[in-house]
């Protein structure tokens, strides 16, 4: 998988780099407009990570670039902006999600993973793992071809570790997805084990082995056994 790094500060970029080819990701880097956009209309990337302020242009630019060209590439925007404005721009001319800085790395790992898989479904509307089957667009749940009835929040879990299996995900980035940017509203992460513990007992009540890992002191792992 091949990923472009548009960030110009170069500790950043480098961390980036580092952390995502460890990851097994072939990373290139640019650190200015000028070369992104050279990059962009030359090479196709799966996933594109994307600072807005940039010394010689605006990375929003880029994006709009790239969605002219009917480019295919995933866009995942950072920035140390935490305007609503960005955010609303950004997603409106196509971005594939939004991240403000300062992050982790590990969830910024996830969340272009999360991105590559859902471009990969090539439209499908269905995800499935063994004998479970998401059907996302009417957000129902199939074990052995039987109905599994979830709350909303179990739903998204369950699509979020089944997007990015055999991932470890940070209790912050499960956190992020379930709750955005009302996240900060929660006083711990104690609704987590909460609803992975109702998700795995619904789960393997209805026959499936137990997937949901817990790895000690960085979050959980959905994986087959």
């Amino acid at each position: 998988m091949k990923i472009l790094i548009v960030e110009d500060e170069p500790s950043l970029n480098k961390s980036i780099a580092d952390y995502l080819g460890k990851q097994q990701y072939l990373c290139e880097a640019s650190s200015n407009f000028a070369d992104a956009l050279d990059k962009i209309e030359c090479y196709e990337y799966d996933c594109i990570v994307l600072d807005i302020g940039l010394p010689d242009g605006n990375g929003l630019q880029l994006l709009q670039t790239l969605k002219a060209n009917h480019k295919m590439d995933g866009v995942i925007i950072i920035s140390a902006r935490n305007e609503l404005d960005d955010k609303i721009k950004g997603m409106e001319l196509g971005a594939d999600d939004y991240l403000t800085k300062p992050f982790h790395l590990p969830e910024l790992s996830v969340r272009i993973a999360a991105i590559i898989r859902r471009k990969n479904q090539q439209g499908s509307n269905k995800l499935s793992f063994n004998e479970i089957l998401i059907d996302v667009l009417a957000k129902q749940v199939y074990v052995h071809q039987k109905n599994l009835i979830l709350t909303r929040k179990e739903f998204d879990l369950l699509l979020y570790f089944m997007v990015n299996k055999n991932r470890v995900l940070s209790k912050n980035a499960i956190a992020s997805h379930l709750w955005g940017d009302d996240m900060d509203m929660v006083g711990n992460y104690d609704f987590i084990y909460t609803h992975i513990k109702n998700l795995r007992k619904k789960l393997m009540v209805a026959g499936t082995p137990d997937y949901l890992q817990s790895v000690y002191g960085m979050g959980y792992k959905f994986s087959g056994i």
